[in-house]
């Protein structure tokens, strides 16, 4: 009997390409395994696929309620951006999906797993990373490493396999989508002197050719988890999904950047992300609101590190764990309502209130009500400046 390979399958021209060639390669029985994370597909149509292009088992698993549990809102939590601009959806869910593949493979009795990521790409330590944490005895494929193929060699071998794919030579995009985001790569994107295509856009709309009128969306948030549009509460994936489409009318979340990988090369990415900007919008708002100064600030430093570790695939890893548990706890008081303007590719918010609240109006008004005590300000400088004020004297100004 054949040695078993769980395969991480998309329905895509990399894996599907990839099911014929593990098993002649290496003489395995592939298992196709598709793990459903928000993309909307015919996930039936993918399974049958699976098994029409060699696998001999194809299985679908729909994670979309674990992806916004477990993955989105701790993201939401850390306000999780990787270099200011990237949402990091692609890597926020790739561990989820390493980890069904082994679940899986233990479930079959396989002894391999195996991903269609590139030797260039960050998926490729994604995965594996997560399969060394989790099941460090599987042995890992990994073809799109070894076969030499070029994405137009790709294509002719799927061809001449009689291998269907959704792509050509003449529309090169290579995309990923999930529940907080869609990315496009290949092609014409690759040349970063020339404009974004327009045609690479499909969630959103071209900014310049959105709404006149700007349209406000209220998010209410329970913890520093969103579960309310315009104060009808909802489950996050249906959440996420209605301002996917509403933030794509107004062409909001398109990000066009020069991305620095894991691998140490730069690449020009393009993604749509309407719901997770804003979200995210929505959610640091609240937070400015009713955090502590000194807990927002410290709370940044960790953010910046988080996004490092998810985007890296240090999902499985204890300062991950520990991380999360100092989110938390600042998620405590993160509840209440916040409402975003979404006009011409931009999500503003606008307005915010909490019972949560640390703002004081009679602190902060200049008007007739303020009860600010502006006579202590003086003693409150002198102390706070007097380290300034010493070394000067001493050693002269510090320029």
């Amino acid at each position: 009997m054949a040695e078993k390979c769980v395969l991480a399958y998309s329905g895509g021209l990399d894996t599907s390409v990839a099911i014929r060639w593990i098993a002649e390669t290496y003489g395995v029985d592939v298992i196709a395994l598709a793990v459903d994370v928000g993309e909307e597909r015919d996930y039936e149509g993918i399974r049958r696929k699976g098994e029409q292009v060699g696998a001999v088992e194809s299985l679908v698993v729909d994670a979309k309620q674990e992806f916004f549990d477990e993955h989105i809102t701790r993201a939401i939590a850390a306000n999780l951006t990787y270099e200011r601009k990237y949402v990091a959806f692609t890597a926020l869910a790739r561990p989820l999906l390493a980890k069904e593949q082994v679940r899986v493979a233990r479930e079959k009795g396989a002894t391999h797993v195996a991903h269609g990521c590139t030797g260039k790409g960050n998926d490729q330590v994604r995965f594996e990373v997560t399969y060394a944490a989790l099941a460090p005895e599987l042995e890992i494929i990994a073809p799109a490493r070894e076969w030499g193929m070029t994405r137009e060699d790709e294509i002719d071998y799927a061809k001449e396999h009689g291998i269907p794919v959704p792509v050509g030579k003449d529309s090169p995009y290579s995309t990923d989508t999930n529940l907080w985001g869609r990315s496009i790569e290949c092609g014409r994107i690759e040349d970063p002197s020339l404009e974004a295509p327009e045609d690479a856009w499909e969630w959103t709309v071209n900014p310049l050719e959105a709404p006149d009128e700007p349209e406000y969306v209220t998010i209410g948030f329970e913890q520093g988890v969103p579960v309310s549009l315009g104060g009808e509460r909802m489950d996050g994936v249906r959440l996420v999904g209605e301002l996917n489409a509403l933030g794509g009318a107004h062409g909001v979340g398109r990000v066009n950047m020069i991305e620095n990988r894991l691998v140490g090369i730069k690449s020009r990415e393009l993604y749509e992300c309407p719901a997770a900007t804003i979200i995210l919008e929505a959610h640091r708002d609240l937070e400015s609101l009713v955090l502590d100064r000194e807990t927002a600030h410290f709370k940044q430093h960790l953010e910046l590190k988080y996004s490092e570790l998810v985007y890296y695939g240090l999902w499985f890893t204890p300062l991950r764990v520990a991380i999360d548990a100092f989110m938390a706890q600042t998620q405590k008081p993160v509840g209440g309502e916040v409402t975003v303007r979404l006009y011409k590719g931009r999500a503003e918010a606008v307005a915010r209130e909490s019972d949560e609240s640390l703002y004081d109006f009679s602190l902060a008004t200049y008007g007739e009500e303020d009860i600010f005590d502006q006579s202590s300000s003086r003693g409150f400088i002198e102390i706070f400046g007097l380290p300034a004020k010493v070394v000067s004297m001493i050693r002269g100004v510090q320029e």
